[in-house]
């Protein structure tokens, strides 16, 4: 750890990279910042792509211009494959044949949508939503009039069908499970996003089996367990992501539901980090258990503390987990992990927003989740979130009145 490190690579130019190169920087690193990714664009942000990045027909929302890379000295490589680390000689080989070296590296690879189980052909009009290239080819099949499948009612696929209402198209969702947003989110919560999306015309159907899909006319025919049949002019799969770990594994790092790292967001080869969807990591106010987290804020807290761990810093993570999800005009906002909860307060915040507030067997709040419209629940989500980092044991009556402030918990 005492090496001089005059050279950084990180591999995977999303938002956790971008976020970790720029915190370099921040930090006084002078040394030689090369950020590669394999897609032809710089770092861009991925959540608006199920949502207003398709509607609005022009390029990805940039993280930051060419300009500011140039002006702060990260050399930033796009349409650039990594294929292999030499973990000995501390080199990366790109796909062209360039091989860069590295006295620290950092894998910030993300995920990658997972497909439909079983399909063995590649069929144009069954596609998933992932990158930029996904959304544009998206949007070219949502018109007035359309149909859009969705196999899988999670907030990708529950994001999707709000922004093709608004786009016109007629929307079906199919979920294999008996609601939508099992994972998650409590019942009570998913129910309000479920009624909404019925009320604004999506067609949802839970305990949807498929037996088959294809090609049928230049349209997509879905053939359903139950003997029915769904034809869409494009089907969207949204089953969920697997972490991009093949770089990884094949350099010998340990594997654990994605590259293995500890506390500090290090491998198990002390000059490479991973940071963002591509790790799983120890999260303390939870007794250390093992998790993987796919959220724009985690690769924003993860790239920051990536980037100080690089130099030497050896701090731990800190954050508490938090999402949120737009769709139509609800807001929908969770803190922690609600796993282990044996109890579940709800505060009432008028206008039909509320809050759940999960505590566990101690009474320790571990989780919290709200809805509403508007940014109704965001400043009562933001007091959870610290309630959670603090380990208190608020009162459940307390909790569950709006004459207590939840600052007042806070300072208790």
């Amino acid at each position: 750890m005492n090496r001089p490190m005059n050279r950084i690579v990180i591999v995977g130019a999303g938002e956790c990279g971008a976020r970790a190169a720029f915190a370099l920087r921040e930090k006084g690193y002078a040394g030689d910042i090369t950020l590669i990714g394999a897609e032809p664009h710089l770092p861009y942000e991925r959540p608006p792509l199920s949502k207003e990045g398709l509607v609005e027909q022009q390029g990805p929302k940039l993280v930051a211009d060419a300009d500011r890379y140039q002006s702060v000295g990260i050399s930033v490589l796009t349409g650039a494959a990594v294929e292999g680390i030499d973990r000995n000689a501390r080199t990366v080989r790109i796909a062209d044949g360039r091989e860069l070296s590295y006295d620290r590296l950092l894998l910030a690879t993300g995920a990658s949508p997972r497909h439909f189980p079983g399909q063995s052909q590649t069929i144009p009009l069954v596609r998933v939503l992932r990158t930029h290239a996904d959304a544009e080819a998206i949007r070219l099949k949502l018109a007035p009039g359309s149909t859009l499948a969705i196999i899988g009612g999670g907030f990708i696929g529950l994001e999707l069908a709000a922004t093709a209402r608004k786009l016109g198209a007629d929307v079906v969702i199919l979920e294999g499970l008996p609601r939508v947003l099992s994972r998650g989110v409590p019942e009570e919560i998913a129910a309000v996003v479920a009624e909404r999306h019925r009320l604004e015309g999506v067609d949802i159907r839970c305990n949807a089996r498929i037996a088959g899909i294809k090609e049928c006319e230049e349209r997509v025919e879905i053939e359903l367990a139950d003997g029915g049949i769904l034809v869409a002019d494009l089907v969207v799969v949204g089953i969920g992501a697997v972490p991009n770990t093949a770089l990884a594994e094949a350099a010998g790092l340990v594997i654990d539901n994605g590259i293995a790292v500890d506390e500090t967001l290090c491998t198990s080869d002390p000059d490479i980090f991973a940071a963002g969807d591509c790790c799983s990591f120890p999260l303390g106010h939870y007794d250390d258990r093992r998790i993987r987290l796919e959220a724009w804020r985690n690769a924003q807290d993860q790239g920051t503390l990536a980037a100080a761990n690089l130099l030497g810093a050896a701090a731990t993570i800190a954050s508490v987990p938090w999402f949120w999800s737009d769709q139509y005009d609800l807001t929908l906002q969770i803190t922690g992990l609600a796993e282990g909860a044996v109890a579940t307060v709800r505060r009432d915040l008028g206008d039909g927003a509320f809050i759940l507030f999960h505590l566990d067997a101690s009474g320790r709040l571990i989780s919290a989740s709200g809805i509403g419209t508007g940014n109704a629940v965001a400043r009562d989500i933001r007091l959870a979130e610290m309630l959670i980092a603090a380990g208190k044991r608020p009162d459940p009556l307390a909790l569950g009145s709006n004459d207590t402030k939840l600052k007042a918990l806070l300072a208790a």
